[in-house]
């Protein structure tokens, strides 16, 4: 985390390793759902778009300058049910998808982490 980021307001009550762990986790989904999405299964076009989704909530994470509490609030509820809509597609398939199951078990993880980057958002309040 940069000198300038930690100098903004609020970010000195931010967990920092919450947060890189929200990042991270929104990376893993990202590339999990990206190569579950070239099975061409059902779930493809639900894996797309939370391979998006991840992305850009891990990217906004890296550049919080100008990021509004209630912004970043509404872009992990965003995630957050992105993610559980690509893991209820790809549950369909995890009996028989290695890929798939992959796939929605990152979907989980990611889902844990904005819920983490939440909460610890709301207790730096």
């Amino acid at each position: 985390m940069s000198k300038d980021m930690m100098s903004m307001p609020g970010m000195e009550m931010m967990d920092m390793s919450v947060m890189q762990a929200c990042m991270d986790a929104c990376s893993a989904c990202e590339q999990a759902c990206t190569v579950c999405s070239t099975q061409m299964m059902d779930c493809s076009p639900a894996c797309m778009n939370c391979a998006d989704m991840c992305n850009t909530m891990m990217r906004s994470m890296m550049r919080m300058q100008g990021m509004a509490p209630a912004t970043m609030m509404a872009m992990l509820d965003a995630c957050i049910a992105m993610c559980q809509m690509c893991m209820d597609a790809c549950m369909e398939h995890a009996e028989h998808s290695e890929v798939c199951r992959m796939c929605a078990q990152s979907c989980q993880a990611c889902m844990d982490a904005c819920v983490a980057m939440k909460n610890m958002m709301m207790s730096a309040a």
